[in-house]
């Protein structure tokens, strides 16, 4: 039987790696987007010509009607949701004394509060079947904090908090929660990052590098498969041993 993922903040990154990692396995991909429309119709090609039935949603997740209007146009397209993965998120780099609160609501209704809502929005069904697995990216600065990346590190924290917490309460309902929290990744979310930043970071990283969408995406499927079975409020972190 071919299961359906739905990933959100697919566009790019670690999302479009997980999109086509999860396709190349035969799942059926639903992916997420707010605004990266190109992007995504190159995604959506690709993934075709990997055989995968596909669906992309529009929506900004840190809206709930948003969220409810993806999950239920993935549904209508691909079936029940077997896997959820919170990916979508925003970074903000700022001391904390110059960041705005504006900035900060903004920072935690993308990557929380979406959270929040898409899980709400799949758990019903998830319940009544007694089956289902919740993934949150969030990221090594959520389990140790960065300087100048409160709002961000803030954030991240939030969603371990949620995995561990969520995954007691749904345990009984045969629903597994687990987070993935990758380190530095050579993402355009770090492309910001000048090349004397980018050195420093992978000599303080005991594997001499930075890590891949790949890898990230690789940690997301083990913990999506039945192969992680016996995993719930985890915290995977593929980090290449800059935390340990």
């Amino acid at each position: 039987m071919h299961k359906t993922v739905l990933i959100t903040g697919a566009s790019r990154g670690i999302g479009r790696a997980a999109a086509l990692r999860f396709a190349r396995a035969g799942w059926r991909v639903g992916v997420g987007y707010r605004v990266s429309e190109t992007n995504m119709h190159t995604l959506v090609a690709e993934l075709a010509d990997l055989g995968a039935l596909t669906v992309a949603v529009r929506g900004d997740v840190s809206n709930a009607e948003d969220a409810k209007r993806m999950v239920h146009e993935t549904r209508a397209a691909l079936g029940h949701i077997d896997v959820l993965i919170n990916n979508a998120g925003v970074a903000y780099a700022a001391l904390f004394t110059d960041t705005e609160y504006a900035d900060w609501k903004r920072v935690f209704a993308v990557n929380v509060d979406g959270a929040y809502h898409c899980t709400q929005a799949v758990l019903p069904d998830m319940v009544s079947r007694q089956a289902g697995v919740i993934l949150n990216v969030s990221s090594i600065w959520g389990l140790v904090g960065a300087s100048c990346e409160v709002a961000y590190s803030a954030s991240k924290a939030a969603l371990i908090g949620f995995t561990k917490a969520l995954a007691k309460e749904l345990g009984p309902s045969g629903i597994r929660v687990n987070c993935v929290a990758p380190g530095v990744i050579d993402t355009d979310m770090n492309a910001h990052l000048d090349a004397p930043s980018r050195a420093a970071l992978v000599e303080e990283t005991p594997l001499c590098r930075l890590g891949t969408p790949e890898e990230v995406a690789e940690a997301l499927f083990f913990l999506a498969s039945d192969a992680s079975s016996f995993f719930t409020g985890q915290v995977l972190s593929p980090n290449g041993g800059l935390v340990l």
